[in-house]
């Protein structure tokens, strides 16, 4: 339990372990005092600051920066798009123009045309 509530950034408590246990809080401490007061020993002494970042933090902080990846990306990538469509239509023209420069039509326009 001691584990999980340092990977979950809990303070460890006897009514939690009860409760997995499936007892009264009251039954827990009367049957298992010694366990009762390292319980409560732990979290006296765990409530001084930690130094570091916990797991918890690590990975807010990690989705946070994916987020921000992601936002990037996805612009980057509507920046392309934009980009693709202007050069389409722009190859276009310049085809068009090229065809009525020299006067003649290409085979896939005249099919179009029908």
């Amino acid at each position: 339990m001691l584990d999980i509530c340092r990977e979950t950034n809990k303070q460890p408590s006897v009514l939690m372990l009860a409760r997995r246990l499936d007892l009264t809080n009251t039954t827990f401490r009367r049957r298992y005092p010694d366990i009762a007061r390292e319980i409560a020993d732990h979290r006296a002494a765990s409530t001084a600051p930690r130094s570091g970042p916990t797991v918890h933090d690590r990975l807010v902080a990690r989705n946070a920066k994916l987020r921000r990846r992601n936002r990037d990306l996805n612009a980057q990538l509507a920046f392309a798009a934009a980009q693709i469509k202007h050069l389409s239509l722009r190859n276009e023209r310049l085809q068009e123009a090229l065809e009525s420069a020299s006067n003649v039509t290409s085979i896939s326009s005249r099919i179009k045309n029908r």
